[in-house]
């Protein structure tokens, strides 16, 4: 049996080879719902946050998080899609792919799947690599769809308004979608790290989420203003480069929970690539060196 097995209702053989473990993946990931609900929830709530809520406080002439009427309109146009269509992933968007790897990690163990495909043939590594690019593929085209659905609600409310729709340039929606990428890429592959660490979803996700909704939020808010330790420490936070990193890459437009330039923009990337790496590695250490029994 492949790791498809429990969705496909059969045996689904795979070569051992690297596609070929890519394609189970994503079938996987495809016939499991967690997989869409966590996916559509992200796109979804960061639209009601960033443009819904806004603009009905425009049309009711309130103002939203202290910005005037007058003003608020405007941080729903085309100009703030980069902005308005990654201001959620630093948090929120965060718990949920976060929850995502998880779930693509240690869901392997509880089904005892595992095992089954290894005996098939390919190397440990080989797995490993082929649930990274199946979860970067999966995350990549969600970007790319919250961007798309970002753009479409912009235009729609810039359209109803009469109001310019001035949209970024390629150059900036490229960055968007890079910087985008690597956040979710981050979040997801440290819930694979947490779900192989502790074999299993339950306390890898209760664990994740306390870490992101929490711990973070601790440190940033109330330890790092009294302490001098506490104000470095949170320069190498996940969540702080990620609210970093999506600051720098709307310009600072975005009033959203977690977003907030504590860093520059070039620092973020690199902290989350080497947090990214260093999950890979270390998911890989503990998957090559374990007894799976």
């Amino acid at each position: 049996m492949s790791v498809a097995t429990a969705f496909a209702g059969r045996p689904v053989r795979t070569s051992g080879s690297l596609p070929s473990i890519v394609r189970a993946e994503l079938l996987k990931l495809r016939r499991r719902p967690a997989t869409w609900v966590l996916l559509g929830l992200w796109p979804a709530l960061q639209l009601v946050f960033s443009l819904l809520i806004p603009y009905i406080s425009y049309r009711r002439g309130s103002s939203f998080e202290g910005i005037p009427p007058e003003q608020v309109l405007a941080t729903t146009l085309p100009d703030r899609l980069v902005g308005n269509a990654l201001s959620g992933l630093p948090l929120f968007g965060g718990a949920l792919l976060l929850t995502l790897g998880a779930l693509l990690a240690g869901s392997e163990y509880g089904w005892g799947t595992l095992k089954s495909l290894l005996a098939q043939g390919p190397r440990r590594t080989t797995v490993l690599a082929g649930q990274v690019l199946a979860l970067l593929t999966v995350l990549a085209g969600t970007v790319a769809f919250s961007l798309a659905l970002t753009a479409g609600a912009s235009a729609l409310i810039a359209g109803a308004e009469g109001a310019p729709a001035d949209w970024p340039a390629l150059g900036e929606l490229a960055r968007g979608f890079g910087g985008g990428l690597l956040v979710a890429a981050t979040w997801g592959v440290l819930g694979m790290l947490l779900g192989t660490a502790l074999r299993g979803t339950a306390l890898a996700i209760g664990l994740g989420l306390v870490w992101v909704l929490a711990v973070e939020s601790l440190v940033v808010n109330v330890a790092a203003p009294l302490l001098e330790v506490f104000d470095t420490l949170q320069r190498a936070l996940p969540g702080v480069n990620a609210g970093s990193l999506v600051a720098a890459l709307a310009g600072g437009t975005v009033r959203t929970p977690g977003v907030v330039a504590v860093v520059d923009g070039g620092q973020a990337a690199w902290v989350l690539g080497a947090f990214l790496a260093g999950a890979i590695a270390l998911t890989g250490l503990l998957l090559a060196r374990r007894d799976l029994s």
